[in-house]
């Protein structure tokens, strides 16, 4: 059975417009999907990337566009500027883990539903009461946004280390069990075709 390690943030514009599709082509082929949430400043860091607010204005002009674009494309609603990016991402990412541990709901509903409270509806995924709620809409007891947070910080922590020991750079970053690496939303139909063998 093939299997996909996902790394990404759970504030990224970009994981938000890659919607379900990753679970679409997981199911298609029979495949497992591991969620690593990361601190993704910190893998800049590590890797060259440049935070928003320190690049160039013609690489955040190209990015709103680019966002808005991939948006109308894939049907999603969004908005641009959200009030509430940037914010801290580790508290919904210490839910993932939490939830991915115990099992037993949606956990690609889950993250979709963080990112999508983040760039459709203006929410803060930093604040509990919102993380519960995304919780509950994916099936999970709303419990776990308290719980196990030692144990999430600590995750949040190796996936940084195992992601830059990996090559991942960016997010979305898909790596399948073969080591064969997708970088961006724009690459799942690279993914599914390589699943089906034909890359």
């Amino acid at each position: 059975m093939a299997h996909i390690d996902y790394y990404f943030t759970a504030v990224s514009p970009f994981c938000y417009l890659a919607g379900l599709r990753l679970e679409e082509i997981a199911a298609r082929h029979g495949a497992t999907i591991t969620y690593k949430p990361l601190d993704m400043i910190a893998l800049f860091a590590r890797t060259g990337g440049v935070a928003l607010p320190d690049r160039p204005d013609c690489r955040k002009v190209y990015r709103l566009q680019e966002i808005r674009r991939q948006a109308a494309k894939r049907g999603l609603p969004v908005v641009l500027k959200p009030k509430h990016f940037p914010t801290n991402p580790a508290p919904a990412a210490y839910a993932i883990i939490a939830a991915q541990a115990a099992g037993g709901g949606d956990l690609g509903g889950l993250v979709h539903g963080v990112l999508r409270a983040c760039w459709a509806e203006e929410r803060d995924v930093a604040e509990d009461a919102v993380i519960r709620e995304c919780l509950s809409a994916a099936g999970f007891d709303s419990a776990l946004a308290d719980k196990g947070l030692l144990a999430g910080a600590e995750t949040y922590a190796a996936n940084l280390e195992e992601a830059t020991a990996r090559g991942v750079f960016g997010a979305p970053f898909y790596i399948t069990d073969g080591d064969e690496r997708f970088w961006g939303q724009d690459r799942l139909e690279d993914l599914d075709l390589h699943l089906a063998g034909r890359l």
